[in-house]
């Protein structure tokens, strides 16, 4: 995963039919049933699995490291997110932190609660806290929190997500004593604005007849800020209010008061809308009055819906692992991000917690995170594996035509050409697309889905072969594309090493020997550049991904096609099985373009269990990974599978891809020891990881990486690729 910095808003928006389905409780929901229409609260079991606790400070989220110390929630494909108010925090009452908003591509806090309820009776505010502190809490779907107002008053706020754009809030006020109460309400919040210009002056309140607006001015500040001056944020109110607005605070209140008898309650529901354009707006206000028409389906279905979520990331989980499977849930369900801009189709972001993860889209990360998301959405998986193909170079490209058939590295709601800095096509990435295709056709059984799918994967193996085999012996490399930005030969390694996802591995170091050379056609055409090894992952992916072709191609019909497929993973498979494996060293490795020499000088790592995984190894070599996976001086620490050998001097435990343990390579080599049959290994070393990575079992985030010396939380909190492969590693069918 890359950190760093990479060198169109849609005029209209048609309500998606992913969309429009979950708005009706259909495509991602399961069937409705007498008991979803009791709305019967989830089971206690999964109440908190993640902190959700937490009320900002300031307007940019950050603790030093880009990260935002406040854990949200956020659900389909919403571009904004709340938090539940620390306990204590009186202040706060009323209302969920935030919320946090990307503006296009960045995090931002819009308050520190925008939309704050007060009761009140003859003209006296009512304590929220009279009747001791209150309940706050996550539940799979919902934010809630339950007040004792004293003297029979209760007052429940639930907040769950509507549509893509929208938030329903729910506060139920019963009264549970022996006489009428009469009751006004009014809701205040104020802007938390931003320390610095022009972002400090963007937005701006606006009262409306149904409740506040909040508008956005133009800012176009690329590694901070990105609006057009078109997005808005809007909370809508069911019942007839009146808002005034003075500076940055405002203050809606209810037209008339509400008279609860004995044993009656009162729902005031309102929304809150985060659109971008002026058309989304528009059709996002009818979806709204939809919405506030019927709050209580809206709630039916969105409840409907995640207990077939749970139901489908628990399933065949341990139970004492169902808590982390739905922390997992909730991870992915958060950093779901619905089609804007140049996103077209709805898609994962890696965290909605890093500042410069929220907004864009990784090719990598896209094919496991759908791995692990085909398991409750299978709709959604497509979506986002659509979402990375929407942008495959095609022939006719303008900018890249000799690239045609590459997946970008990474998409974001800017291009380059609307100012984007983070977009990226200087490199791509591994290709583990037709394995994502394939698993996720086994939970759909979508054959439609492999239809469309298969030229463009074929596509994508084409340019791997035509753009990064140097010398044509079909052991491919990574490298760089002809781009502006890779105008060195420092520049093209980085951009090779971006293009593995193991940015800043040894094997790719230059101080190690690593070097460039240039592709290009017969008629000399520049296609690209390469490191000068082949690498053992990329060539054991390739003859993966070749062998799922094949089941593709035979699952549509075409058997003529299957077969070349099974017998070119058949022929990549013996190459780097005899060219990549060091009998003396008993490990894979990377070899020399040319000589063919293993870099068995630059250390093992990880990537060298990658061939069992695929089932590109020999049972002897197995054998032989299999020790050192198992060894403690190897790679068993107390986290195991760093992504280099403790026994490395280049080892370093907390270094991003030189030590620290990510759980895709994790699984892996997991899934690599039960191919093998070393089921027992597997487990042991599962749950050690389980149980030592910092967290996990708690309410702590999902990490990035870990330290594998001492499990402790490394980069970015809730981490999506994490999140989706903990999901079959809970299952043990890695």
């Amino acid at each position: 995963m890359t950190r760093r910095r990479h060198r169109h808003s849609t005029a209209h928006r048609p309500l998606s039919a992913l969309t429009a389905l979950l708005l009706a409780g259909g495509a991602l929901a399961v069937p409705q049933t007498a008991a979803a229409h009791g709305h019967p609260k989830p089971p206690p079991a999964y109440a908190d699995v993640l902190d959700l606790h937490g009320t900002p400070t300031t307007a940019q989220p950050g603790d030093g490291e880009d990260n935002n110390p406040v854990t949200v929630f956020a659900d389909r494909g919403a571009w904004h997110a709340y938090a539940l108010p620390e306990a204590g925090d009186k202040d706060a009452y009323g209302g969920f932190s935030g919320p946090l908003y990307i503006a296009q591509e960045y995090p931002w806090w819009l308050s520190k609660s925008f939309s704050r309820i007060r009761l009140t009776e003859h003209g006296r505010t009512l304590d929220l806290a009279a009747g001791g502190a209150p309940r706050s809490t996550s539940l799979p779907g919902r934010l809630v929190q339950s007040y004792n107002l004293g003297r029979g008053l209760r007052l429940t706020l639930e907040l769950r997500f509507a549509t893509d754009r929208t938030a329903l809030v729910r506060a139920e006020v019963r009264n549970t004593g022996p006489a009428p109460r009469t009751l006004g309400a009014d809701w205040t919040g104020s802007l938390l604005r931003p320390a610095d210009k022009p972002m400090r002056d963007a937005p701006s309140l606006t009262a409306t007849g149904s409740g506040v607006g909040v508008d956005f001015a133009k800012v176009r500040e690329t590694w901070d800020y990105l609006t057009d001056g078109t997005e808005r944020f809007e909370v809508t109110h069911k019942d007839r209010v009146r808002t005034t607005v003075d500076g940055d605070t405002y203050r809606t209140e209810a037209s008339k008061p509400v008279t609860l008898a004995p044993g009656r309650s009162h729902s005031f529901d309102w929304t809150e809308s985060y659109t971008f354009t002026a058309a989304e707006r528009t059709e996002e206000r009818a979806r709204v009055r939809d919405v506030l028409a019927r709050p209580a389906s809206v709630v039916s279905a969105s409840d409907a819906r995640w207990r077939g979520y749970v139901a489908g990331v628990t399933r065949g989980v341990p139970a004492d692992r169902r808590r982390t499977a739905v922390k997992s849930l909730q991870t992915l369900v958060t950093n779901w991000r619905s089609a804007a801009g140049r996103i077209k189709h709805d898609g994962i972001t890696p965290s909605i917690s890093y500042k410069w993860f929220t907004g864009g889209i990784w090719a990598w990360d896209t094919w496991k995170q759908a791995v692990g998301t085909a398991r409750f959405a299978p709709d959604l998986a497509q979506s986002q594996i659509r979402s990375m193909f929407d942008w495959q170079v095609r022939p006719d490209s303008r900018t890249r035509p000799q690239d045609a058939g590459m997946i970008p590295d990474v998409i974001f709601y800017n291009d380059p050409e609307r100012g984007g800095g983070n977009w990226n096509e200087r490199n791509s990435k591994p290709p583990l697309a037709a394995w994502a295709v394939w698993e996720v056709y086994a939970k759909s059984g979508d054959r439609a889905f492999l239809r469309e799918m298969y030229p463009k994967l074929v596509a994508y193996q084409d340019w791997w072969y035509r753009n990064r085999d140097h010398d044509h012996n079909g052991l491919a490399e990574y490298g760089a594309t002809v781009d502006p930005a890779n105008d060195s030969p420092e520049e093209r390694r980085l951009a090779a090493a971006w293009e593995s996802g193991m940015d800043n591995a040894p094997r790719f170091d230059a101080g190690l020997g690593t070097g460039i050379v240039t592709n290009k056609a017969a008629d000399g055409t520049l296609l690209g550049y390469s490191i000068d090894q082949e690498s053992v992952d990329l060539n054991s992916y390739l003859a993966a991904d070749q062998g799922y072709l094949a089941r593709i191609a035979g699952a549509i019909g075409r058997g003529a096609d299957a077969r070349q497929w099974k017998q070119r993973s058949t022929a990549t498979s013996a190459a780097v099985r005899n060219t990549m494996y060091d009998p003396a060293d008993g490990w894979f490795h990377d070899i020399a373009l040319g000589t063919g020499a293993p870099l068995t000088a630059r250390g093992r790592g990880i990537e060298g269990a990658v061939p069992l995984w695929t089932g590109t190894a020999s049972a002897a070599q197995a054998r032989a990974v299999r020790d050192r996976l198992t060894d403690p001086a190897e790679f068993a620490t107390t986290v195991p599978f760093p992504t280099v050998a403790k026994s490395s001097p280049y080892f370093s435990p907390t270094a991003y891809w030189r030590g620290p343990v990510w759980f895709d390579q994790a699984y892996f080599a997991l899934g690599g020891l039960r191919r093998y049959g070393y089921g027992r290994d597997a487990e042991a070393l599962t749950d050690r990881l389980l149980t030592h990575a910092s967290g996990l079992a708690g309410d702590g985030p999902i990490m990035e990486n870990y330290d594998p010396t001492t499990g402790a939380p490394l980069n970015s909190p809730n981490f999506s690729w994490s999140a989706a492969l903990l999901l079959p590693m809970l299952t043990g069918d890695e």
